[in-house]
């Protein structure tokens, strides 16, 4: 919840304004504008036994879950002007300028406070999280399970999408989070990873998203080989789960996301292969690919309903789209700055990039990085708030209050997960 839960919201006065919508009318029985809109029974996603066959769209309701509130994300008005009375305001400098504590945000970061997740689901999440990854698919060895419970993936889903109707909804996502990171430690960075091959490594793992259509004789030797390492028999296990639940398009998107966040780290690669420091501009482009866009991307489908594609095509929707995940992966760069100068190696983030191509201190890079995190937040919620004045479809308008409580939820894991992360010594 953010700081000013009691209060009207921006997005809440948008939607009584122009277009005559109160806040009750967020999911009325017909929609304001004429769009496809799938609204099966509520509640309808099965348990998924043994992935197999797709199921029906069905499976996917439209309508909010009752039980579940509806989300009082606040966004920024059209013109993008933050206003006091009604938004989260950015994380003050410790009282008497001491250091913040551990646990604590970032000073100065804008974001939106969360009440804790719900214990229950957390518990229920990592239990199963971790059975299907050490137990069902053999991702991790036994050494590494102590890492595997740091990284909590049950409170991380749990506070990134608040609306979920139940948990099987929360473990497509949480399936595929894991996975993800499973192919970035493995084959990139922490756990053996390289830049070297790795082009043909996530093209061959990226066929367990996105199958290969061909001869029979070279059919089997593929299927074989999608279990031939962790990370592809993460991303097959993840994904036959995923297309059971979720309709055609919704897997579409999410395919396309993948490829984006690999082409991401293939740059990456490629900077670290020559030992090239990138522009401000060129890394911020990189960071837009390799970034967190698949998780929020999923957001309608864990949460029960359909984005219609038409609307997610939108190119107000992918600004949208696009602010949120770049933002959120700032958040990441900060939090994590202190863990990827302890580690081997050189690793390249927004505060090491503005440090050294506008020539500033570690800290003032630090510094300047919270800006943009910053910017880009105020760019997202004044872009979602205009969009969802200028087309008020009862599914895109719980999208974008999704992806907003995703980026909350993303933030608060990143604030509060001290296994991983501390804060560097610039206050």
């Amino acid at each position: 919840m953010s700081a000013a839960a009691t209060t009207e919201s921006a997005i809440d006065r948008i939607l009584r304004g122009p277009t005559g919508l109160g806040t009750a009318s967020l999911y009325p029985t017909r929609p304001a504008v004429e769009a496809p809109i799938i609204e099966p029974p509520v509640a309808e996603l099965p348990v998924v036994e043994a992935p197999s066959a797709p199921a029906p769209a069905a499976a996917i309701p439209s309508a909010p879950v009752p039980g579940v509130p509806v989300l009082d994300v606040p966004l920024l008005d059209p013109a993008g002007a933050p206003s006091p009375s009604t938004l989260a305001q950015a994380a003050e400098a410790p009282a008497g300028g001491g250091k913040p504590k551990v646990g604590d945000p970032i000073p100065g970061l804008y974001h939106h406070p969360i009440v804790e997740p719900d214990p229950v689901r957390v518990e229920e999440l990592s239990l199963r999280i971790k059975a299907w990854a050490i137990d069902e698919i053999e991702l991790y060895p036994a050494e590494w399970e102590d890492q595997f419970d740091g990284f909590s993936t049950g409170r991380y889903m749990v506070a990134c999408h608040p609306d979920a109707p139940s948990v099987d909804h929360l473990m497509l996502a949480a399936r595929l989070m894991v996975a993800e990171n499973a192919v970035d430690d493995i084959y990139c960075e922490d756990h053996g990873g390289s830049p070297v091959g790795l082009g043909g490594r996530l093209l061959l793992a990226h066929t367990a998203l996105d199958a290969l259509h061909t001869t029979a004789e070279y059919h089997g030797p593929w299927e074989q080989s999608l279990s031939s390492d962790a990370p592809r028999r993460a991303y097959k296990s993840a994904m036959d789960y995923f297309v059971a639940a979720a309709t055609p398009s919704q897997s579409d998107r999410f395919r396309h996301d993948m490829a984006r966040l690999h082409l991401g780290y293939l740059a990456e690669a490629s900077w670290a292969e020559t030992g090239h420091v990138p522009e401000v501009w060129e890394y911020l482009a990189m960071r837009q690919f390799n970034n967190f866009r698949p998780c929020p991307t999923l957001t309608d489908s864990v949460g029960a309903y359909e984005l219609p594609s038409d609307l997610h095509a939108l190119p107000a929707m992918q600004r949208v789209i696009a602010l949120a995940g770049n933002a959120t992966t700032i958040v990441n760069d900060l939090y994590s700055y202190t863990k990827e100068l302890a580690s081997p190696g050189r690793h390249l983030n927004l505060p090491v990039v503005l440090a050294e191509r506008e020539e500033l201190s570690e800290r003032e890079g630090y510094l300047k990085a919270v800006e943009v995190h910053n910017e880009l937040m105020h760019a997202f919620e004044a872009e979602a708030a205009a969009l969802a004045a200028s087309c008020p479809v009862p599914t895109l308008l719980r999208f974008l209050r999704g992806v907003a409580a995703w980026l909350d939820g993303n933030h608060y894991w990143h604030q509060t997960n001290t296994f991983r992360y501390t804060l560097p010594d610039f206050w």
